[in-house]
């Protein structure tokens, strides 16, 4: 008579067999995951609110090229944007860098002409919901018929 004999596993052949992770291999990649977080999102925020204020700055030289535009016509700066062709007296840019209606909740700046007469005009880009918010080193952003700069908050590096 035959005997077959069974093999038994040896000591660290259950480990072959377990598919997955532990619970500690899994909270060690949140955390992992945590911490590169908490690095990294303050810094694409600062970006984020870097990239708003460059469309708010282009926007501004945008008017200001109208305004000189029109002034070449007409011998005077103009009272209102809607004369120089844009939907409204002061408009939004929203969160895609684009003009939009007034009162959007995605909108990130106003821009308005402050200041105006016949031989001078100041155009103002003031931040709104969120990008005033996040953006407290830069106010608002001005620029004059003359081209210069300005801007209210702490900073003096917002141009």
């Amino acid at each position: 008579m035959t005997t077959v004999a069974t093999q038994r596993p040896g000591p660290g052949a259950w480990r072959k067999l377990q598919r997955g992770m532990s619970l500690l291999e899994l909270m060690v990649v949140v955390a992992i995951i945590t911490i590169i977080a908490s690095v990294g999102y303050p810094s694409y925020m600062g970006h984020i609110t870097r990239a708003n204020r460059t469309a708010a700055k282009r926007f501004l030289l945008q008017v200001a090229d109208r305004q000189e535009q029109f002034f070449a016509n007409h011998k005077r700066y103009a009272d209102h944007l809607t004369d120089l062709g844009y939907g409204a007296n002061g408009f939004m840019i929203d969160d895609q860098r684009a003009m939009t209606a007034a009162g959007a909740g995605d909108s990130i700046y106003r821009e308005q002409i402050n200041a105006v007469t016949p031989v001078t005009y100041t155009i103002a880009a003031v931040p709104q919901l969120r990008q005033a918010g996040h953006d407290t080193q830069c106010l608002s952003l001005t620029l004059t018929n003359a081209g210069q700069r300005g801007q209210t908050g702490p900073s003096t590096d917002c141009w």
